[in-house]
């Protein structure tokens, strides 16, 4: 095993490397490999509600119209989210971003699809998939890159003897954290093994971290986080994490922040705003973001970071145990409301969830559920 490989996966949790015939966590020969996470996709009933948050959460709006939503971050690129009017609230799919328009040409090849535009306000081309759950899966190239907006500062600071900063305050402002960039979605999937290979064969995506029930190594792992292959140039830790349980849904998306300071205003903000915090402040182990994890007025579960984890394409995948104190190194404990066993509107419709994935034929089976139940105490 190389050095950095060690020094990526040699600490809290982890275990190094995959057991002979475990996943190797990349494809072969993938089809093609996708530069970034471009935009995620909603509706929801309240545009103005959704509006309110964003601009409360830190968003730019980059198009308002009674029935569409465009929201954005500080940096240069296309949306981020874009949220449409219905009846109910539900996220409808992603959207990543290929190197260039022969990629979205050679993926829609490959899968007997053809490429088509996108609307005007987006620009470019994409091939739409979809997973082997169903979601709605676009590759796209040539969007429409909006300008850059005014970020945040990074703030400096004294270390000891280490002078950054004389003769003037540290006092970050009341306001909004500026979102900067979309960072990553989580996926729940009862189809995880077919799903987590579907993506590292079809866009080219590499597991930086796997994670397994514990005494349950042996039937593979039930979470992955996955990121760009960009080959020498560093990618997020993951851009894709993907979960086995019992539905297929979304679970979070996150979004980079400039700084500590930046979150824990922000989250201020929030807090001042009347908004619920699921969980936070505090430092994850796998990709060592600083996070900070808030609800906003649809029940969506939605993160600000800080200072992730980067890695080139010679890393090999860790591997750990799932458990709930493997999810950070310092901050409070995982709240139930962000481990998904607080009862709410939706118990009811999870426990469903559970009955209908142990009957149908999937991945998720009792054995599976024992190990999902134990991690919340472990």
């Amino acid at each position: 095993m190389s050095t950095p490989q060690s020094d990526a996966h040699s600490d809290m949790h982890f275990e190094q490397g995959a057991l002979p015939g475990e996943h190797p966590g990349r494809s072969k020969n993938p089809v093609i490999k996708v530069h970034d996470l471009a935009w995620l996709e909603f509706e929801k009933p309240d545009l103005m509600q959704a509006a309110t948050f964003a601009h409360d959460f830190g968003f730019g709006i980059a198009l308002q119209t009674p029935t569409e939503l465009h929201l954005r971050g500080a940096g240069v690129g296309a949306p981020c989210v874009i949220i449409r009017r219905a009846n109910r609230s539900r996220f409808v799919g992603v959207t990543f971003t290929a190197q260039d328009a022969a990629d979205v040409a050679k993926l829609a090849k490959a899968t007997s699809t053809r490429p088509r535009p996108l609307p005007d306000a987006l620009g470019g081309i994409a091939v739409e998939l979809r997973d082997p759950t169903g979601l709605p899966v676009r590759v796209a190239s040539g969007m429409h890159q909006l300008a850059a907006l005014p970020s945040q500062t990074p703030h400096d600071f004294n270390f000891g003897a280490e002078l950054h900063r004389t003769n003037a305050t540290q006092r970050p402002p009341h306001q909004p954290a500026t979102v900067e960039r979309l960072g990553h979605v989580v996926l729940e999937t009862n189809r995880y093994q077919e799903a987590l290979d579907w993506y590292l064969d079809h866009l080219g995506l590499i597991v930086s971290d796997f994670m397994y029930y514990a005494g349950q190594r042996e039937r593979g792992p039930v979470m992955s986080f996955i990121r760009c292959d960009r080959g020498q140039t560093p990618a997020d830790h993951h851009t894709l994490a993907m979960t086995l349980g019992p539905r297929n849904r979304y679970v979070h998306s996150a979004y980079q922040v400039c700084d500590l300071d930046a979150l824990a205003a922000g989250g201020e903000y929030l807090k001042n705003r009347g908004y619920r915090r699921s969980w936070g402040i505090g430092r994850h182990i796998l990709g060592s973001q600083l996070f900070d994890y808030w609800r906003d007025t649809d029940g969506f579960l939605v993160e600000h970071f800080s200072d992730g984890d980067m890695f080139d394409n010679t890393l090999e995948p860790g591997w750990a145990p799932m458990s709930a104190s493997g999810l950070v190194q310092w901050g409070p404990p995982p709240t139930k409301d962000f481990l998904g066993t607080a009862l709410r509107r939706e118990t009811l419709d999870d426990l469903k969830a559970i009955v209908g994935a142990l009957r149908d034929d999937n991945e998720f089976d009792l054995t599976r559920l024992r190990g999902l139940l134990k991690v919340a105490t472990t």
